[in-house]
């Protein structure tokens, strides 16, 4: 996995393209204050990565082992932390090198908590049909049968049914970097990212497009 940047979703607006005479939606990711936390190397951890810390939070809101880890480390307390892994015997940079790490036209993933809908049925949340809409039925965003009292007897596991939807983590792949404003600490990628305003985001290389 290649190095990437923490961020936090800042909201969506647009650029105008001059040259080409359109407008560009962009979502704003702001992702300055990335530090490292932890490099870890085949000898000490098995494997090699780097552990990223971002968006600063008081002492008093850690526990006293994290407190020791982040002072260690030469950096405050960090709210989302997460670990860039490497190829073995990949050689791991000293000082993360923020935003310089995209530049504009990069294509790139980002990996992030879908919004939370709540509790919903099977209609909203898995596209259900649903049945009859006459006059006389009941049955109009129901899920209908969802199995047989005598083969096989029980409900199959991983059945459609009406349950919590949404915050799960979601990958958007292949988005474009528009522009990167440093004098901001932020990264303007096109199109829209999983995620409310504010939510946390992971900004990666793209894995399949160059």
């Amino acid at each position: 996995m290649s190095l990437g940047l923490l961020g936090k979703k800042i909201g969506m607006t647009r650029l105008f393209d001059q040259q080409a005479g359109s407008m560009i939606p962009v979502t704003v990711i702001d992702v300055s204050g990335n530090a490292i936390l932890q490099v870890k190397t085949v000898e000490k951890d098995g494997y090699t990565a780097l552990q990223i810390g971002f968006d600063d939070q008081k002492e008093q809101r850690v526990s006293k082992p994290d407190l020791g880890r982040f002072k260690k480390a030469g950096s405050t307390p960090k709210r989302f932390i997460q670990e860039f892994r490497f190829e073995k015997g990949a050689a791991t940079p000293e000082a993360h090198p923020g935003l310089e790490l995209f530049s504009a036209g990069q294509w790139v993933d980002v990996i992030a908590d879908s919004k939370g809908r709540g509790f919903q049925g099977a209609v909203k949340r898995h596209g259900f049909g649903g049945l009859k809409m006459t006059h006389g039925s009941m049955m109009h965003r129901r899920t209908g049968a969802i199995g047989c009292r005598s083969t096989p007897g029980r409900v199959w596991k991983n059945q459609k049914m009406p349950g919590h939807m949404g915050t799960t983590r979601t990958t958007v792949q292949n988005l474009k970097v528009v522009a990167v404003r440093p004098e901001d600490g932020v990264i303007l990628i096109s199109g829209a990212v999983p995620g409310s305003k504010g939510g946390y985001v992971t900004v990666r290389p793209a894995k399949k497009k160059a």
